[in-house]
């Protein structure tokens, strides 16, 4: 039943959701637009974000239900139920230590092959998830490194920091969907093809837009987890953490010239740039700042 819990509350947030837009965007089309001499017509439809609202959060929900079953498909890992190393050890007793002090079930435990320092945690809900390190994670830190980083992603798990993603996804995709298909519904009465156009362009230009606001949270809740991190094990550890790996992202970039060395679901994110406000992690020199200040 613990498994379930944060599918229900998904479920029940969507609603919520559904039903407040339901009512804002009947008010706004039918009360307080023609009130300033504004008719949309018949570009408000019930249907379309009903429809709206299932493939929006449709994706989101599939996505979260199976982001254990995806994660491990794209990653060569293997999962630690009797370690055999002494990191490997750390890792999983740190999992467990952690979980048993803040009362849930603990995680699986995975190690993948991968040079980059690196960790995440996924799953539906706190009773349900995973946490999975790189081998360049073990071999670029040190113990007390390791921990930090593992207490990092325990604190996206017992922030619930999956589910909320998931509902702004949702969210994010359901405004997608329903703004291309209303002025869709506008533009095909004068234009079909024209229309059709507009429809697949709104659908790009949105989406990515949509991302702005994702990758706000995404970054947001990396601070969380810095502190959470900071009050399990001290922030000392997660500070040099944070610095080992920009040390390994700054060796890689020279080396390899690459822009940003690790990506989504990883531990770094942009220094300075405006692409920064589509990077789901802050600034590692942000972070330390931030833990500084603790």
């Amino acid at each position: 039943m613990k498994n379930m819990k944060g599918i229900g509350l998904l479920l029940i947030a969507n609603i919520l959701i559904f039903l407040t837009l339901s009512v804002t965007f009947t008010l706004l089309s039918e009360v307080i637009l023609p009130a300033f001499g504004i008719d949309l017509g018949g570009s408000f439809v019930h249907q379309d974000l009903l429809w709206a609202f299932v493939i929006g959060f449709g994706g989101a929900f599939i996505g979260l239900a199976f982001s254990k079953q995806m994660a491990r498909m794209m990653l060569d890992c293997r999962r630690i139920t009797r370690p055999q190393t002494h990191a490997e050890a750390v890792v999983h007793e740190t999992v467990v230590k952690i979980a048993g002090r803040l009362g849930i079930t603990a995680p699986e435990v995975w190690v993948y092959d991968s040079p980059d320092p690196n960790a995440f945690a996924t799953g539906p809900s706190k009773n349900n998830s995973m946490v999975a390190v790189s081998t360049g994670l073990l071999q670029h830190l040190n113990e007390g490194e390791v921990r930090a980083v593992l207490a990092h992603e325990m604190g996206h798990v017992h922030n619930g920091d999956m589910f909320t993603t998931t509902v702004l996804a949702g969210l994010m995709n359901t405004f997608v969907y329903f703004i291309s298909r209303m002025v869709y519904r506008t533009l095909a009465e004068r234009n079909h093809m024209l229309a059709i156009g507009a429809y697949f362009f709104l659908q790009i230009v949105l989406s990515i837009l949509a991302m702005i606001p994702i990758s706000w949270w995404s970054r947001r809740r990396e601070f969380f987890a810095d502190r959470f991190a900071a009050d399990t094990v001290g922030k000392e550890h997660m500070i040099s953490a944070l610095q080992s790996i920009h040390q390994w992202v700054t060796r890689s970039q020279y080396h390899y010239r690459t822009e940003d060395a690790l990506a989504t679901m990883k531990i770094s994110g942009r220094s300075r740039s405006f692409m920064q406000v589509f990077s789901t992690h802050p600034p590692i020199e942000a972070r330390v700042a931030a833990l500084r200040k603790l």
